[in-house]
């Protein structure tokens, strides 16, 4: 490209905490600043443009917490990710925000194995101002096989603030999950969640980890499965699938941590079937809170259950449920 191609400013300034300590300076980093790729981010720490202390680093130089990370970099509008006419189900839209009801099985934004027919193409063609924010405005994310609410930034100060409401802790995110066993009681989770030692595509509940806090509550009981709803506090990579895992009630059709299906003994095999064929974890972003930030309202949003998961869940209700805590 010419000249002519657009640039956009990125300044950014904050502290590590104490829970960075001992880890790598790009991994502590790609998880602060999630809307830039963690190739982007080696490369501006490599350029000098990111900072610690106003000296340079390496990417792979520890960090223990205390640290002043400043970054000042000049970013290129991304031309990779081009705009493509994907259905969006917009739930709320004003100038600020866009909170969409994502499907299952679309991806977030472009990776390896999926280089094009994402939400960030769909969010580019919806709105082609996006293109002058990270990642077209996403800043945080669902998995591809998890459907449900999302938020995106249309202004940077729009996004900055939603990656500091993120970061506070402070954005409320309520999931259903189905998962195998009978859950007596709800509880909280705190269970450090890092990558696998040994399986690098996998998460795991590891010493090492970063922080994870999850708390869920029983809804429905059925024969040999749950119907759960999640709060996170935290938002770790595959955190319910992986705390959910760890105590031993694995989301319905979670192949990566969930093992095979468990139908119920003695039913019907419309029911054992429809568990079998499930394809994707049975997890559903059904409500989101945050403030306005503009103006610093409370906003929440709710969405109908997934098609799929309700059409499981009346199968299930058929053959003998409990209600618990009817949400």
């Amino acid at each position: 490209m010419n000249g002519g191609v657009a640039h956009q400013r990125i300044e950014r300034d904050l502290v590590l905490e104490a829970d960075h300590a001992g880890r790598r300076l790009d991994q502590v980093l790609a998880e602060l600043l999630p809307e830039f790729s963690r190739s982007r981010l080696q490369q501006w720490i490599e350029s000098g443009e990111l900072v610690v202390d106003d000296q340079r680093r390496r990417p792979r130089d520890k960090v223990w917490g205390g640290e002043r990370i400043r970054l000042a970099a000049t970013l290129a509008l991304d031309e990779r990710c081009v705009a493509q006419p994907i259905a969006l189900d917009i739930v709320h839209e004003d100038d600020a925000l866009l909170v969409v009801n994502k499907p299952a099985g679309l991806v977030v934004h472009p990776a390896a194995g999926n280089p094009d027919g994402t939400l960030q193409n769909a969010l580019l063609h919806h709105d082609p101002g996006l293109a002058a924010l990270p990642r077209a405005g996403i800043v945080h994310r669902l998995d591809k096989d998890t459907s449900g609410l999302l938020v995106v930034a249309k202004t940077l100060a729009a996004h900055r603030s939603l990656v500091e409401q993120l970061r506070l802790r402070e954005v409320h995110r309520e999931y259903r999950a189905l998962v195998i066993g009978e859950c007596v009681a709800g509880a909280r989770v705190e269970a450090p969640v890092g990558r696998h030692p040994t399986q690098r595509t996998r998460m795991a509940v590891v010493a090492g980890g970063r922080p994870a806090v999850s708390h869920y509550r029983v809804l429905e009981r059925f024969p040999g499965h749950t119907l759960l709803a999640v709060e996170l506090e935290t938002g770790r990579t595959h955190q319910i699938r992986v705390h959910m895992s760890h105590l031993r009630y694995p989301l319905v059709g979670d192949r990566l941590y969930g093992g095979r299906p468990r139908p119920p003994r003695g039913c019907s095999e419309a029911l054992r079937g429809a568990l079998q064929r499930f394809p994707r974890q049975a997890l559903h972003a059904i409500r989101l809170g945050l403030r306005h930030p503009e103006d610093g309202r409370e906003l929440h949003w709710e969405v109908a259950m997934a098609a799929d998961l309700e059409a499981l869940l009346a199968q299930l209700r058929e053959e003998g449920g409990d209600d618990a805590d009817p949400a």
